[in-house]
C-alpha cells in the first residue's frame, strides 16, 4: 500500500512531508505564501524550496506548469529571494528542478499571468506547459517515497539542506548568480536609487536607465567596475558615462554621484558578494532587459522582433543597398506596433511607421517623448490590408508626405517597406483535421476580397495579403520583410509565386525560439526583394543562417514546391489487385514540419480525419522508402519547411536502399501497428528466431524478409543486419515474459512490447523509459543501430530527389 495513500487532505500531506523529509530543526516550514502551497525555509527566514501539492497522483509536468504560473501571477521574485529550487509532489512521488531553468519564463513579453494557474484550459496554461515540458523532462528529479524514500532523504540532504551550510547566518553575504540577479535589482532600486544625484525621468528621456547604474555596482569589486564595457562605471563614489574622446583629442565623461555620500549603496552591498561569479557575467548583460520597467520595454518596441534580428536586418540593408542606405531611402513599417523594428535607424526625416491599432500608435507618440528617433507626423494610424491609399489633403489616412512618395514614380523606387507582417492564418493542419476550429476572421479584409479570385488559398495566410497589396498598389518598391519561408516553400503558395514579380537581393534565417510569442521550432527569414526588377518567382532562395546565439551557420537554400510531391509518388505505387491490407500510413503534408504526422496505424478509422494512403503487400517496399525517407533525417528548425519531392528513377534498382528502408521502418517508434487494433502482420521473426513455443497469429513480415533475402544474407548490408539483430534480441526478451506474465501478449507489436516495457503517462502517451534495466539495454542497443542505419539512408534522400540540398 500507497505509504501516503490514505491522507485525504492536501494540509495533512503537506505537514506529513515536512515532518518525514524536512524535520530537522533547521527547516522551517510555511503552508502557504503567495498562492505557493508548501514553502521551506532557513530559520533566517531565506527560502530554500518552492513547491506545488496534490493530493492525489498527479501530472508532474502539470503541475510544474501550475507552480510557475502562481509565481508569476504573484511576481514572488519580486518580493522574496527565490529560492534554489522548486518541487511538485503528490501522494507518492516528489520531483525537484533548480529555478535557475525557468527563471526566463518570468520575462516573457506580452503573457497574461492574470489566469487561474490551476485552469489546464487556458491558452497561457498551454503555452508555459510548452515551453517547460523539454526542460522539466531534461532536469527534473524524480522520486517515489515508497521505494525511493532513501535516496530523496539523501537528495535533500545533499542540495536543500546544503544551502544553510553554505551560509550559516544572516552575517554571510549572499552570492548573486543568474537566478536571483532580478531580485537583487528590485531590492537595489528601493534602497539605492534614490540616493543617487540624478533626475531619473530626464535621464530616462535620454536613453539613461538605472539597470546601468546597477550593472555598473553588481560587475564590480572594492566599488571598481571591473567589466569596462558597460555604459556606466562605477568609480568608488561616483558614476562615470557617457566617455568619449572629444575634438581636442581629450577624454572627457559625465560624472554622477551620492546624494548621501554613499551610505546607502554601502549599507545595501554590504549584504551581498561582488561580483558575481565571472560565467554568469554576459548572461547578466545580456539579460539587461529584464530589468528595464515594463513601460520602458514597451516604449523599446520590445515585442514581435528581437533587437538582435532588428540589427541584423539593419546590416543586411546596408550590405545591399549600401553604407549610405539610410539617407537615400525613406523606410515605412507598415505593421509597426510599438515601432521596435525601426530602433537605431538615424534619418527620422525618412523614416515612416504606422500600425492598425490607436493604441499602438499613443505607445510610439509616448516613445518620442522619452527619446524615440522618430517625428510624431511620421508616425498614424493605418490598416494597411484595409484603408484607402489617400492623402491627408484628400480626407485620407496617409500623410501627404508618403502619399506624395507612392505616388512618384521615381521616389516609390528608392521606398523600402520593412515590417514583420502577422503570421495569422485562417486555416492550417489542425482546423483542416477537426482538431481545431478556423479562425473565424483571421483572413478577411478587403485585399483578400479583391484578389481572392486569382490567388485562392494563398490569401488565407495574412502575411501573403501585405505582400499582394505592396505588389499592386506600391509597386516598384522596396520589399524587406521577416516571415517563415512557406511562400517560397509550399504547394499551397503555386498561385502568390505565379503572381510575385520580383528580384531577390538576400537575407538571414533565425530560429523561431529565439522571437517573443513564437512555438519552437522552425525558421523566421529576413528577405529582402525589388519590386522594380520583374523577374519570375525563383525556384530557389538562398539565405544565410544564425543561430540561437546569433552565429553565422552556413548557407540555406529553400525550393519552391512547383512540380509532383513525394505524395503523389507514394499514391502512383498502388497496385490495388488482389492486394492484402497490412495497414495505413498517415502523412498529412508534404514538408519536414509534417515528419512527426507521418506514422503507421492498422487501420484509418482509428483517426477521425485521416489523410494518406493504405499499405499492402504491393506497395509495402515504396512505403518502407516513403517512410524511412520521412524520419532518418533529424528534424531541426532550419530544415522545418523542406520540402518532399516526387523522387527520380535511380531508386528502383538500388536493392541496399530498399532494404534499408523496410528494416528502418520496422523498428521506428512511428510504427505504431497495435494488436489491439487488428491482426498484427508486422512481426519481423519467425517463432524459432525468437524462442517462441506457439505459433503466431500472421507470418507475413517474416516470410517477405525471407523472400527478401532469399539464401543470400549479403543482400543486407551490415548496418540492416544490425538493426535486425538488435530487433531480434529485444523480441526475445519479451517472449520470455510471455511464459510468466499473462499481460504480456505473444502476437505482440513493436509498438505493444513498448508499451508494455515502458508503460503509459495519464494523457495516453509511452513514458520514455522503462524500470527494467534490461530492457533499456535492449532498445538502446537497438535506437543506436537505428542511428547508425539512418546516416547510412539519408544521403541517398537527396541523391534520388526526396529532397533538394
Amino acid at each position: 500500500m500507497a505509504k501516503y495513500k490514505n491522507i485525504t487532505k492536501e494540509e495533512t500531506l503537506k505537514a506529513q512531508i515536512f515532518a518525514d523529509y524536512f524535520g530537522e530543526a533547521r527547516f522551517f516550514y510555511r503552508p502557504n505564501i503567495d498562492n505557493i502551497d508548501f514553502v521551506v525555509m532557513d530559520k533566517a527566514g531565506r527560502h530554500l524550496l518552492w513547491s506545488e501539492v496534490k493530493k492525489t497522483a498527479t501530472g508532474i509536468d502539470g503541475m510544474f506548469v501550475q507552480l510557475i504560473l502562481t509565481i508569476g501571477r504573484a511576481r514572488t521574485f519580486d518580493k522574496i529571494m527565490p529560492p534554489k529550487f522548486l518541487a511538485v509532489f503528490d501522494n507518492e512521488k516528489i520531483a525537484f528542478i533548480p529555478y535557475a531553468v525557468v527563471n526566463d519564463i518570468f520575462y516573457q513579453n506580452d503573457f497574461n499571468w492574470n489566469v487561474r494557474p490551476s485552469d489546464h484550459g487556458t491558452k497561457e496554461f498551454a503555452q508555459i506547459k510548452k515551453l517547460v515540458e523539454e526542460t522539466v523532462q531534461k532536469e527534473k528529479l524524480l522520486y517515489y517515497f515508497d521505494s525511493e524514500s532513501d535516496l530523496l532523504k539523501e537528495y535533500i540532504k545533499n542540495n536543500i539542506a546544503k544551502q544553510i551550510e553554505l551560509f550559516p547566518d544572516l552575517t554571510i553575504r549572499a552570492r548573486v548568480d543568474k537566478t536571483n540577479f532580478t531580485h537583487v535589482y528590485k531590492q537595489w532600486a528601493f534602497y539605492v536609487k534614490p540616493s543617487i544625484q540624478i533626475d531619473w525621468d530626464a535621464a530616462k528621456r535620454h536613453e539613461i536607465l538605472d539597470a546601468d547604474f546597477y550593472l555598473a555596482d553588481l560587475i564590480s569589486e572594492d566599488d571598481i567596475t571591473i567589466k569596462d564595457k558597460l555604459f556606466v562605471l562605477l568609480k568608488k563614489d561616483k558614476y562615470e558615462l557617457d566617455r568619449q574622446i572629444d575634438d581636442m583629442g581629450l577624454f572627457s565623461s559625465k560624472t554622477v554621484e551620492f546624494k548621501d555620500g554613499g551610505r546607502a549603496h554601502k549599507e545595501f552591498w554590504d549584504r551581498y558578494l561582488r561580483p558575481p561569479k565571472e560565467e554568469f557575467w554576459d548572461y547578466i548583460v545580456e539579460r539587461r532587459d529584464l530589468l528595464i520597467s515594463q513601460d520602458v520595454r514597451e516604449r523599446k518596441g520590445a515585442f514581435f522582433t528581437p533587437p538582435q534580428w532588428v540589427a541584423k536586418a539593419h546590416e543586411y540593408l546596408a550590405k545591399i543597398f549600401g553604407v549610405n542606405w539610410q539617407d537615400e531611402y525613406v523606410v515605412w513599417d507598415n505593421s509597426a506596433g510599438s515601432g521596435n523594428l525601426l530602433a537605431g535607424l538615424v534619418n527620422k526625416d525618412n523614416i515612416w511607421a504606422s500600425t492598425l491599432d490607436k493604441q499602438d500608435v499613443q505607445v510610439m507618440h509616448d516613445r518620442i517623448e522619452n527619446g524615440a528617433n522618430l517625428w510624431d507626423d511620421n508616425v498614424f494610424q493605418f490598416d494597411f490590408l484595409n484603408d484607402e491609399i489617400k492623402s491627408a489633403r484628400e480626407g485620407g489616412k496617409m500623410p501627404d508626405k508618403l502619399y506624395d512618395i507612392i505616388k512618384d514614380n521615381e521616389k516609390r523606387q528608392k521606398l523600402i517597406i520593412l515590417m514583420n507582417p502577422p503570421y495569422g492564418e485562417s486555416a492550417n493542419s489542425a482546423t483542416r483535421t477537426g482538431r481545431k476550429s478556423n479562425k473565424a476572421g483571421v483572413q478577411e479584409s478587403k485585399t483578400k476580397e479583391k484578389y481572392k479570385d486569382s490567388l485562392g488559398i494563398a490569401l488565407r495566410e495574412k502575411y501573403v495579403q501585405f505582400f499582394v497589396r505592396i505588389l499592386y498598389d506600391i509597386p516598384d518598391c522596396k520589399m524587406a520583410a521577416f516571415v517563415h519561408p512557406k511562400y517560397i516553400c509550399s504547394s499551397t503558395m503555386k498561385s502568390f509565386r505565379n503572381v510575385w514579380k520580383a528580384e531577390y537581393l538576400g537575407g538571414f534565417a533565425t530560429p523561431s525560439s529565439t522571437h517573443d510569442n513564437c512555438v519552437a521550432g522552425f525558421p523566421i527569414c529576413f528577405y529582402v526583394w525589388d519590386l522594380a526588377k520583374k523577374q519570375d518567382f525563383p525556384a530557389s532562395v538562398h539565405c544565410d543562417v544564425f543561430n540561437e546565439k546569433e552565429q553565422f551557420e552556413g548557407v540555406k537554400t529553400f525550393y519552391a514546391s512547383e512540380g509532383e510531391t513525394i505524395n503523389d509518388w507514394l499514391i502512383s505505387t498502388r497496385n490495388r489487385e488482389n492486394e492484402k491490407t497490412l495497414g495505413f500510413l498517415c502523412c498529412p503534408g508534404v514538408d519536414s514540419q509534417n515528419d512527426n504526422q507521418v506514422f503507421l496505424i492498422n487501420d484509418k478509422k482509428q483517426r477521425p480525419h485521416p489523410r494518406g494512403t493504405w499499405i499492402t503487400d504491393k506497395n509495402l517496399i515504396e512505403f518502407c522508402i516513403y517512410f524511412a525517407v520521412r524520419h532518418c533525417i533529424e528534424h531541426k528548425w532550419i530544415n522545418d519547411r523542406d520540402q518532399y519531392f516526387y523522387p527520380k528513377g535511380g531508386w528502383k534498382e538500388d536493392v541496399e536502399f530498399k532494404n534499408d528502408c523496410i528494416a528502418f521502418t520496422l523498428f521506428n517508434g512511428q510504427n505504431k501497428i497495435k494488436l489491439r487494433e487488428g491482426v498484427n502482420h508486422w512481426i519481423p521473426f519467425t517463432e524459432d528466431e525468437v524462442g517462441s513455443t506457439a505459433r503466431f497469429e500472421s507470418r507475413f513480415m517474416s516470410d517477405f524478409l525471407k523472400g527478401l533475402r532469399g539464401q543470400d544474407s549479403e543482400k543486407l548490408t551490415p548496418a540492416a543486419r544490425a538493426v535486425l539483430d538488435a530487433g531480434r534480441e529485444l523480441w526475445r526478451y519479451y517472449i520470455q515474459k510471455t511464459n510468466t506474465d499473462a499481460n504480456a501478449c505473444l502476437n505482440a507489436s513493436f509498438y505493444d512490447i513498448r508499451e508494455y516495457f515502458q508503460g503509459t503517462k495519464e494523457n495516453g502517451s509511452m513514458n520514455p523509459k522503462s524500470r527494467d534495466e534490461t530492457y533499456n539495454a535492449l532498445i538502446g542497443a537497438l535506437r543506436d543501430a537505428q542511428k547508425t542505419l539512418a546516416a547510412k539512408i539519408e544521403p541517398k534522400v537527396y541523391e534520388y530527389g526526396f529532397l533538394k540540398g
